[in-house]
């Protein structure tokens, strides 16, 4: 991938964000990763996939924790007030206006079929992100082992994501401390 990575301006901060918020409506964290690591480069794909992990760690929407962790690398607190204020400012105007054509036109055919493709739309876009997530993964098979293990934990016996937080987190660490992950 890219080598180096670019300091973007508190304005570019704004309008990354903001043009995430725009464009991945429904389904953010793929525009997010393409918007910071592919199309401005502030990130690489490897220093992505480590934030987006810490970020699902902590309280709140990974895309939000993201913009606040990116911000604040770049510019502390304000970057992270800039970050987060561009990637809302789109959706809230956005979603108050959907909100309204919903409650005025649910019952249309058209507008029921277009919020239904909205959804199938949003769903492949969290599919294809996760692949482009799991890229740094291929070559290392322990650390598709631990993946895949964390994926089934949650989709066969449906274990909570604390408890498989709880389980898996001590059991990657260990096996990244011992060089093997």
């Amino acid at each position: 991938m890219y080598d180096t990575t670019v300091r973007p301006t508190l304005s570019a901060l704004f309008m990354g964000f903001f043009t995430v918020g725009i464009c991945g409506f429904g389904g953010v964290l793929p525009w997010a990763r393409w918007m910071m690591v592919e199309r401005r480069r502030w990130l690489t794909g490897a220093e992505f996939t480590d934030l987006m992990g810490l970020c699902q760690f902590l309280p709140g929407p990974n895309v939000i924790n993201i913009s606040v962790a990116l911000g604040a690398r770049y510019h502390g607190a304000l970057g992270s007030v800039v970050a987060f204020c561009g990637l809302m400012a789109a959706p809230i105007v956005i979603i108050i206006v959907l909100a309204i054509v919903y409650d005025r036109f649910h019952e249309v055919p058209w507008v029921r079929d277009g919020f239904i493709g909205l959804a199938a739309t949003a769903s492949g876009l969290v599919l294809s992100m996760a692949l482009k997530m799991a890229a740094p993964l291929w070559g290392r098979p322990v650390a598709i082992v631990v993946a895949l293990a964390t994926f089934g934990a949650i989709v066969g016996p449906r274990w909570s994501l604390l408890t498989v937080l709880a389980v898996m987190a001590p059991i990657s660490v260990l096996i990244a401390w011992r060089g093997r992950l």
